[in-house]
């Protein structure tokens, strides 16, 4: 080869290696970034923190675990309840804080076992009875709904709230939903009950009322006796006593027949933020215009992140059921009422598919407690179903009061399909939402709720909970051990309630199973289940039947020292004083006592 073709050729080979060098170098300068910014880019669960997804709690009232097809049931249709959770997560040992409505809604919205924020009755008065009372969720607590709101949240509660309104005047709203958190309300202050519906037996303090009557007969009857021997001669008495008893006679006629009517009037009112809107309210209209709040509710707030908590009024008693619903189902009206609220679940979740809103919105579903076994008006059942699990509403230890349909739903996040054995709490829910919306758990507190992310992500196997303690009222009634190495999930019984008939599953001759008293049995040795094989808590274990009985015994002892160690004393908002009715605080939607109105009735009803 000649010494000029040596120069070609290296003069070529020199080119491409120059031009290999610069598609190199162009190539490294175009991957370079793209693979920094993948090694920079935060994972899943943390981009969802930055971007602040939109949050939507559904609540019903006093459902069974027991009444929803996904958790068992196949005859009351649940269609779109049951979507949720084929597209998301299922939790099969969700438990309730406490069996009754304002302490477990309570320990809801704070994270916090409700006798921390005095929110657990010392007597049988063990929820808020009146909207004139001056009891409730405490000012000086932190609900989820506050630290969202701060955190640049459009926070809304539709629905019901049954935590207070008033404390010292009519207007100072200490308790109302806007003072903890909500931008808008609109809903109950207090709660569904039959007293509401005219057509209904009174419910409200059924045994006081008998008292009443029974004493308005007694003083009514000693009158008479006197007035007639009075007239006869037989008797020697002045007609100035005769008057004094007279007029006592009249005001306990008086008090026993105004509990009847007025109930309706102070309790059974909506409102809307601060103003009363009905009162008393209309109850055929009640779910249209709950379905139609929280539908505009999110039409509204769908250009930044929102929370809705719709806190349905279903299926609490009267069971107010629309007449397109009444008699589909085959569990009569109970299971009608079911059935429209599994309606409402689909029309809420149709609105974030149509507003685009399904891949940045976390869902959830859940009960505030377990069915309402001894609601019965002759052989008709108002009360729910708790599926296998023994006891119901107002018990504080068994599973048929405490377990509840727990579900949530984030498409791209979450696993469709996934189902989960493992002990968690509707006080998580607390942590959970604040850790998405990028706050801070309080610090001068404790947060008995623990974060379920990791769990519901499937990044760790096991609930943070160990241990989960089941009150009734103030009275510690069972404690929980999830022993995680062994899959063992303990339950110590130390108070349980005497059932009537003997034999039942429920105190039918009472309508609520006592805390306290000579209506509970405490239990030395406590009856011990292991719910990992005995869900049902039908045979307790005992020292000759269980090798582990007094390891478990002694651990859950020690448990119950350190929790007791934790809790400080505060105010009772449930004592006999903050649950009476107090004229000074009535919200009144008029000139106090003639309270009435109907600001709703030039509203047409939306077409849903």
């Amino acid at each position: 080869m000649t010494r000029c073709s040596l120069l070609v050729l290296q003069d070529l080979n020199t080119r491409n290696a120059e031009i290999i060098w610069q598609l190199t170098s162009y190539w490294i300068s175009l991957v370079t970034p793209l693979i920094f910014g993948l090694l920079l880019q935060p994972p899943l669960t943390q981009l969802s923190i930055v971007t602040q997804p939109n949050i939507v709690l559904l609540m019903a009232d006093d459902l069974g675990i027991g009444d929803i097809g996904c958790y068992g049931n196949d005859t009351i249709r649940t269609p779109n309840i049951d979507r949720l959770a084929k597209e998301g997560v299922r939790l099969t040992q969700h438990i309730s804080a406490a069996p009754l409505c304002t302490p477990s809604r309570a320990a809801f919205l704070t994270g916090r076992y409700p006798l921390r924020s005095g929110m657990d009755a010392i007597n049988n008065y063990r929820v808020i009875f009146w909207n004139g009372g001056s009891g409730g969720l405490p000012p000086n607590e932190t609900t989820f709904a506050k630290i969202l709101q701060q955190q640049g949240y459009s926070t809304g509660l539709i629905g019901k709230w049954h935590l207070g309104v008033n404390c010292e005047s009519r207007n100072d709203h200490c308790h109302h939903p806007l003072n903890h958190g909500f931008d808008y309300f609109y809903g109950m202050p207090f709660t569904l009950i039959s007293d509401c519906q005219p057509t209904e037996t009174p419910e409200m303090d059924r045994a006081f009322r008998r008292k009443l009557w029974l004493s308005t007969q007694m003083i009514g009857l000693v009158t008479l006796t006197a007035a007639l021997g009075r007239l006869t001669g037989l008797i020697s008495v002045r007609w100035k006593t005769l008057a004094c008893l007279a007029g006592f006679s009249f005001l306990f006629f008086v008090s026993w027949f105004s509990s009847y009517g007025f109930v309706r009037y102070w309790n059974c009112i909506m409102m809307r933020n601060h103003e009363v809107t009905e009162q008393p309210m209309v109850t055929d209209r009640a779910t249209s215009f709950i379905l139609r709040e929280s539908i505009s509710f999110i039409e509204r707030n769908k250009q930044k992140p929102f929370l809705l908590f719709l806190s349905f009024l279903h299926s609490h008693t009267p069971l107010i059921t629309t007449e397109k619903f009444v008699g589909r189902s085959r569990h009569g009206l109970y299971g009608d009422n079911v059935e429209e609220m599994d309606w409402m679940v689909g029309q809420v979740l149709d609105v974030i598919d149509k507003e685009g809103l399904k891949n940045t919105t976390l869902v959830y579903f859940a009960s505030d407690h377990g069915g309402w076994l001894e609601r019965q008006e002759g052989k008709r059942q108002l009360g729910g179903w708790n599926g296998i699990y023994r006891g119901g509403k107002a018990m504080g230890g068994w599973e048929g009061g405490i377990r509840v349909p727990g579900i949530f739903r984030w498409p791209g996040v979450l696993p469709a399909g996934t189902v989960i054995d493992e002990p968690t709490s509707l006080m998580d829910i607390f942590p959970t939402v604040v850790h998405l919306a990028g706050g801070l758990l309080p610090q001068d507190r404790i947060i008995d709720g623990r974060d379920l992310m990791p769990l519901l992500q499937g990044t760790v196997d096991h609930s943070e909970h160990k241990f989960l303690f089941h009150y009734c009222g103030i009275h510690l009634h069972a404690v929980r051990w999830h022993q995680k190495d062994s899959g063992a999930i303990w339950k110590a019984h130390y108070v349980t309630p005497v059932f009537h008939p003997p034999g039942a599953g429920a105190c039918y001759d009472r309508g609520f199973c006592p805390c306290f008293g000579e209506g509970v049995t405490h239990h030395d040795p406590p009856l011990l289940f292991d719910l990992s094989r005995d869900p049902s808590e039908a045979k307790p274990l005992s020292a000759d039947t269980e090798p582990l009985f007094d390891i478990v015994i002694r651990k859950i002892g020690r448990a119950i020292e350190e929790h007791q160690r934790t809790l400080t004393p505060v105010p009772e908002q449930l004592s006999v004083y903050n649950i009476m009715w107090k004229p000074w605080l009535q919200p009144c939607c008029g000139t106090f006592p003639f309270c009435w109105c109907d600001k709703e009735g030039e509203n047409k009803l939306a077409n849903l």
